[in-house]
């Protein structure tokens, strides 16, 4: 991760859990992370540079060999189109990824699909490749970020790309959450995860955001955004709902492109549980991907055929229900970590204050022991 400049850190934030409120019924993985899903990892590019740079670059990889040539089944589902995520028809037509996915601001899409482009090619075992299906996604973090500067190079993505690593992932103001804006406070990066009891098979779902939206702001059912009196249209708030979420979903389950489209579908159900709205100028789109060694497409093979254990649609509804819960709380971990920041023009974007949604919780008995 690259950082160009220090902000003062007025206290440590902590995940939502860490304050007892426990989101959903399903257990979490070892990390709560979307890496919890076996062989994926992330890696961030921090941007803060003066007053005015405040972006940066969030990469996911589905497995640590070469994508391209063991590509991995995919599915995407649009909650509102409002946005540029390059890369989606391939992904629909053909039900795979064969690049990391790879997520920046709104201007820089182009930059990233070159420099993903650019990875692929230089592979081992790449060098006949003249196709490459670069999957990048964004939000638009005008707001804080001198966005129109582009500051994101090709360099700053492959920097993402090669120190991705599994384990713990850094959340809130970092990569492509830099610059972000949730609910009207700080936005960020996100992640959470499910593991299914061993009696529906045991299953893990890792669900990582980048939230950039608005609504009215539900923590655990809680109505936190009526209680601080700030959410969408109200009239004493200037919040537009507008701006995108990104959330890309992995699991290890024996998933096709199919299925995986329905796994897709219910993340916006997460979404929705916030507060969050879809609203007109809000891009919501949803990435999910299968990382079970047995269902990778080899890019070249003798075989006519392919043969995999696939999960028939009665098993799906357990990992309906882990993507929603992971959905969610990822969503409420990136405004629990993110941490007041200033930028282009001086403006000024809070952090959700914790002190008093901790105490909004207590008063309506969501912290559990």
């Amino acid at each position: 991760m690259i950082i160009f400049a220090d902000q003062a850190q007025s206290q440590i934030p902590k995940r939502v859990r860490e304050y007892g409120v426990r989101i959903g019924v399903l257990s979490t993985g070892k990390y709560n992370a979307i890496t919890d899903v076996a062989g994926v990892t992330v890696g961030h590019t921090t941007l803060i540079k003066g007053d005015q740079v405040r972006t940066g670059v969030t990469a996911i990889l589905p497995h640590t060999t070469n994508i391209f040539q063991q590509k991995v089944p995919a599915a995407v589902y649009v909650g509102n189109g409002f946005g540029k995520l390059a890369g989606t028809t391939q992904v629909q037509e053909l039900g795979n990824l064969e690049t990391p996915i790879v997520l920046t601001n709104t201007l820089n899409v182009a930059t990233a699909m070159n420099a993903v482009v650019g990875y692929t090619l230089q592979q081992p075992g790449n060098e006949e490749v003249q196709s490459v299906n670069a999957v990048v996604g964004e939000t638009n973090d005008g707001y804080l970020n001198d966005i129109r500067g582009r500051h994101v190079t090709e360099t700053h993505v492959l920097q993402a790309i090669q120190e991705a690593k599994g384990g713990a992932v850094q959340e809130g103001n970092v990569g492509a959450g830099t610059g972000t804006v949730c609910f009207g406070f700080k936005g960020g990066i996100g992640t959470s995860s499910r593991v299914l009891p061993q009696n529906v098979g045991g299953y893990t779902v890792g669900v990582l955001v980048q939230t950039n939206f608005g609504g009215v702001l539900q923590v655990d059912g809680v109505p936190v955004g009526e209680e601080l009196n700030q959410y969408y249209m109200n009239q004493r708030i200037k919040d537009s709902a507008d701006g995108s979420c990104m959330i890309v979903v992995a699991t290890d389950a024996p998933v096709d492109a199919r299925n995986l489209e329905r796994m897709a579908k219910r993340a916006m159900m997460g979404l929705a549980k916030t507060g969050g709205i879809a609203s007109n100028g809000s891009g919501d789109y949803v990435i999910a991907f299968s990382s079970n060694p047995d269902l990778r497409i080899p890019y070249s093979t003798k075989d006519k055929t392919q043969a995999a254990p696939i999960l028939r649609n009665d098993e799906m509804s357990p990992l309906f229900m882990a993507v929603i819960e992971a959905t969610e709380e990822a969503i409420i971990n990136s405004l629990f970590m993110a941490e007041t920041m200033q930028g282009k023009e001086n403006r000024t974007v809070e952090a959700l204050p914790v002190n008093k949604v901790t105490k909004l919780l207590k008063k309506h008995h969501a912290l559990k022991p």
